[in-house]
């Protein structure tokens, strides 16, 4: 399987053109060393006193969205999907403000994106670990563009930006994506697989290596899936978070918010 190897160039609060015209033939880009480790460090902190705030509240769901939970090494309940995260911390509310978070919503380029903080899933926070207990280790084929779907409305243009917060050399696993399928149509977008089930290795799939502090782009209409890690416990463990760029008419969620029917679908394949 091939690496993706992208330009070499910072993230700052504008983007050049080599940068753009990578994302619009690939479908995703990745950005090096965008956070400083003590940036990582504080963003990880400010997760773990979310997450141990709503196990110890025994809260099930954010503005309609459920929590995905899981153990740790030690037995400990951990949560393996969160959302709205930067809602309940200044601390992430002013990271998805950051100028450089600003200017990837030039990447869209036919519409007018915006960066979600009260719409959709919110700010995302994903973590796979591979242990005995774990629900959370890989992730089948999917696109996410799809879920518009499901909340009735009509497929529109979206991209995920994850902040990497553990390195991740392609060999542990990892993002997996299939090169220019953003530009398929929409039938081949909703059957071209078996959206979660098919976790199967793609001729055409590519990988990355990944540092903590990195900073990648997806396509929401790109294949893409999560490799499940060879190794266990500390040495597997992925954490993400994932900042949704959309457009389109603004549709805020709240705490009376109805759970989408795809989460009810996920929920079984996470494993």
């Amino acid at each position: 399987m091939k690496k993706l190897i992208c330009p070499d160039l910072p993230l700052g609060s504008s983007l050049c053109q080599e940068q753009i015209d990578f994302f619009k033939e690939h479908g995703a880009i990745v950005f090096r060393h965008v956070l400083l480790k003590d940036q990582v460090e504080l963003i990880i902190s400010e997760i773990e006193r979310i997450e141990k705030k709503w196990v110890a509240e025994g809260r099930q769901k954010i503005n309609g969205i459920p929590l995905k939970f899981g153990k740790d090494e030690m037995g400990n309940t951990v949560i393996q999907r969160g959302c709205f995260l930067s809602l309940y911390s200044d601390t992430l509310h002013q990271l998805m403000q950051d100028c450089r978070m600003m200017a990837l919503t030039s990447l869209m380029t036919t519409h007018a994106g915006r960066i979600s903080e009260t719409e959709k899933d919110g700010l995302v926070y994903n973590h796979y670990i591979r242990i005995p207990n774990s629900t959370f280790t890989h992730m089948g084929w999917h696109t996410d563009s799809p879920r518009d779907l499901f909340l009735g409305h009509r497929i529109m243009p979206m991209f995920n930006v994850g902040i990497h917060l553990d390195d991740c050399p392609m060999e542990n696993g990892g993002l997996r994506i299939i090169p220019g399928s953003h530009k398929q149509s929409n039938l081949k977008m909703l059957f071209g697989k078996k959206y979660f089930i098919d976790n199967n290795p793609d001729p055409r799939e590519a990988g990355f290596d990944i540092n903590a502090g990195d900073i990648s782009v997806h396509d929401g209409r790109i294949w893409h899936r999560v490799q499940q890690s060879p190794n266990y416990g500390k040495k597997s463990q992925r954490r993400v978070l994932y900042i949704p760029i959309i457009t389109g008419k603004y549709l805020p969620k709240n705490e009376k918010s109805r759970t989408p029917f795809n989460h009810y679908f996920t929920s079984k394949s996470h494993k």
